[in-house]
């Protein structure tokens, strides 16, 4: 390999002859080498805040035209490429510096060597120029809250679609009656439907719980500088930043916070993490209970079919597992880990700024990341090709001893229970064992005992 010599404050560095990185990007890729790269989603945030700031550089007379304009046309041009040809030139991982300072300057060295291809004369320089009036301390979380914010839109559109599959089997199986639960023992009917309205429920109030929190993403604490102060930025150049970027997001963001509070704690995304916490532990009882109750299908509940997407097992032909549930249920235990290590890691404000930078927006991205996909598949691939075995439904209710509650209100609960023993014990259909008690005759078990109407299906339970 060919290599170039580049120089920094510390001296010279050998940079291999085509890479666009500059001295401090090829010190951080030997220096750091564990653990995963820096998100794309963050580097292409930082690629519109150097042209948000070049353009504001230039507006404010800080910069002049031909070096803004250069900026604005490399960022660009980055941004327009594929992420596969734009990772090569982004080669660092999440595991350095607390700050997100090498990356930082990754991006402002990219930015600098991409604009003397434009102009070999230009003299685009990476810190004083592209990283004009910023500081790694107010960029990197700033990308930290633009990345955390578009990627909680991603994965409300997936929770949607979820509900929107469910809301579709509520309807279709409203009065589909089947056995209820408690405490894994069998419990009063209810329809499927209102078992699905249950699960859609749930996944309303997590996506209202995230709705509500995630505007705390919006504030950025771009124009804080090295410690909060706003050193070395212009008057307005925050404002102007914030403008660019709601305009290239189409987010409201704003520059107006307190900038000692968005370095020192990064409590926007400790909170918007906990309802991503949230959120999984519903999805994980959701996905749960759909695979419990297509167990079988001859020696479990079977009481749902499940598509057969691919074969389930390499040694008994014929067998469906439900994948797409274990996949939802694997990445919901992953959002849990996660929640911890954002909590311990958005504890650790020292002084003036948080260290753990970089270990927060990759927990955070991944966790929306893992949640978006999985419950896009697990809505597409399960739920949509869901269907009831209704049949067997109505044989678990005829032979079910709780719809005996029914007869409380006339012969009282202890009479009932009685019935309920002398069937179990005798092993005797209900209706057997009511009518062979005296205390109820075989047209006041029917008249009494009716299982949809039991489930007071047609009560609203909003």
């Amino acid at each position: 390999m060919e290599y170039r010599e580049e120089a920094d404050t510390l001296g010279t560095v050998q940079v291999p002859a085509t890479a666009l990185w500059g001295a401090q990007t090829e010190r951080s890729r030997h220096n750091f080498t564990t653990g995963p790269l820096m998100p794309l989603p963050m580097i292409r945030a930082l690629l519109q805040i150097k042209r948000a700031a070049a353009t504001a550089n230039r507006d404010l007379g800080e910069i002049r035209e031909e070096k803004a304009q250069l900026i604005i046309r490399a960022t660009t041009d980055l941004l327009a490429l594929p992420d596969a040809q734009l990772r090569p030139d982004f080669p660092l991982h999440v595991y350095q510096t607390g700050s997100g300072t090498q990356t930082n300057m990754n991006v402002n060295e990219v930015i600098a060597h991409q604009t003397a291809s434009y102009d070999p004369t230009s003299g685009v320089l990476p810190n004083d120029d592209v990283n004009h009036g910023q500081s790694s301390n107010d960029v990197f979380p700033t990308a930290m809250a633009i990345t955390a914010r578009v990627a909680v839109r991603q994965l409300e559109g997936a929770v949607q679609h979820l509900m929107d599959e469910l809301a579709v089997k509520q309807a279709a199986y409203q009065n589909v009656v089947k056995i209820g639960r408690t405490h894994l023992q069998d419990a009063t009917p209810l329809t499927f439907g209102q078992e699905v309205s249950g699960w859609v429920s749930m996944l309303e109030h997590d996506w209202d719980y995230l709705k509500s929190l995630d505007d705390s993403l919006l504030e950025l604490p771009i124009g804080g500088t090295a410690v909060g102060t706003g050193l070395n930025a212009a008057p307005g150049f925050a404002t102007m930043v914030a403008e660019q970027l709601s305009k290239a997001y189409d987010q409201p963001f704003t520059a107006k916070t307190n900038k000692f509070f968005g370095l020192a704690a990064h409590s926007g995304l400790n909170v918007v993490h906990g309802g991503l916490k949230t959120l999984a532990s519903d999805l994980l009882k959701i996905a749960n209970d759909v695979r419990f109750l297509a167990s079988g299908p001859r020696a479990g509940y079977n009481e749902l079919n499940i598509p057969a997407n691919e074969p389930g097992s390499s040694i008994m032909p014929g067998k469906v597992n439900p994948t797409q549930a274990e996949a939802l249920t694997m990445a919901a235990t992953r959002v849990m880990g996660n929640d911890v290590t954002l909590t311990i890691a958005a504890s650790q404000g020292n002084f003036e700024m948080n260290v753990y930078k970089p270990v927060i927006i990759e927990t955070f991205l991944e966790s929306t990341d893992l949640l978006t996909g999985t419950v896009m598949g697990f809505a597409d691939k399960m739920i949509h090709g869901l269907t009831v075995n209704a049949d067997h439904m109505a044989e678990l209710v005829d032979q079910s001893l709780m719809t005996v509650t029914a007869l409380s209100p006339y012969i009282g609960y202890h009479a009932s229970a009685e019935i309920a023993q002398l069937a179990e014990r005798e092993g005797l259909t209900l209706r057997d064992a009511a009518v062979q008690s005296g205390k109820v005759s075989a047209e006041q078990f029917d008249q009494w005992v009716k299982p949809l109407a039991m489930t007071n299906s047609k009560r609203p339970m909003n």
